[in-house]
């Protein structure tokens, strides 16, 4: 047997310990572009909804140009099975970078992480994976997190009631698209699903952004060079490192790992911006993230008379079915 081959104390070979360790590393820099895609937003000089326009559309004709050259074509199917993926996610991003315009970085960032607990609700419908009462209470010790940490916010000159609405609005919206997301990824290629969203998105806000009166002139060099980093910073770094490493960790890992970006987005805020974080704010973010961390880790643990944590996919989940028979 030869070195790479040879099994650890852990079950997994050299080969398999490797990749893990890069899909890890791969995570933790598409959470980290992630994160620091809210502070870039806050930086440039536009309104949110136009900013969306130029960042999304300017990703989806750069990479449509390079799936051409590929010959990897985007079709009217990959469009239409791609639709409710693009509208959720123009709805979201509207939102989200709105709620980062007029509130703290914190108080959106934290209130977008708070998908995991919708989508556990939504997938224990349409999918019968229904939620222990054990992380329905981390569920409510999150609330009460994210409560502190809007709450402590008030008095800050950033933060802003309209700010915090348009986060939660965008919370809805995150986790719809990550419904969407699932029931797309059979039926469109993942780079190809990535740039039909990219489309929908940029045409959904431009016209939004004319309607509310955003400045769609031709933006400053300074505005494009951020909005080249968002793009392909947070567009192709962050997703392409993200949808690499699904293929070497497991999936609620990965998931588990998403909570660092609000972390990340905090702490650039509060050295770039000044957003200064209380005491009870950062014990508040480190409960939130603490209790998110528990219960996606508890999906990860067997049931009885289910399928070890480290299977999934179709084979998994028929084996799960049958023995719930």
């Amino acid at each position: 047997m030869s070195d790479s081959a040879a099994a650890t104390p852990g079950g997994r070979t050299l080969a398999g310990r490797s990749e893990f360790s890069l899909g890890i590393a791969a995570t933790t820099l598409a959470v980290t572009a992630w994160g620091a895609s809210s502070v870039v937003a806050k930086i440039i000089d536009m309104g949110a909804l136009a900013l969306i326009a130029y960042r999304f559309l300017l990703f989806a004709i750069v990479m449509t140009a390079v799936l051409t050259a590929r010959r990897v074509p985007i079709t009217r199917l990959h469009m239409r099975h791609s639709i409710w993926g693009g509208v959720t996610l123009g709805i979201d991003a509207g939102l989200f970078f709105t709620a980062v315009k007029f509130t703290t970085v914190a108080n959106a960032t934290i209130i977008n992480a708070l998908q995991i607990v919708i989508v556990s609700f939504v997938s224990a419908k349409l999918y019968g994976e229904r939620m222990p009462r054990r992380d329905i209470g981390y569920a409510g010790l999150a609330m009460v997190g994210v409560a502190v940490v809007a709450l402590e916010s008030a008095s800050s000159e950033n933060w802003s009631l309209g700010g915090d609405l348009a986060a939660i609005g965008a919370l809805f919206g995150w986790s719809a698209y990550f419904i969407a997301t699932r029931h797309a990824r059979d039926k469109v290629d993942a780079q190809q699903y990535t740039v039909c969203v990219a489309i929908y998105v940029g045409l959904m806000n431009l016209p939004f952004a004319a309607i509310f009166g955003q400045d769609l002139s031709w933006p400053t060099g300074e505005s494009w060079m951020w909005l080249v980093v968002m793009a392909f910073g947070s567009g192709v770094l962050g997703h392409t490192a993200m949808n690499w490493s699904l293929r070497h960790v497991p999936l609620w890992l990965a998931s588990t790992l998403t909570l660092l970006i609000p972390v990340v987005a905090s702490g650039l805020a509060w050295l770039i911006f000044d957003e200064a974080l209380s005491v009870l704010q950062m014990v508040a973010i480190a409960v939130v993230v603490a209790a998110l961390a528990m219960i996606v880790r508890n999906q990860s643990r067997p049931r009885i008379g289910g399928v070890p944590a480290a299977e999934s996919g179709p084979a998994a989940t028929a084996s799960s079915l049958e023995e719930e028979r």
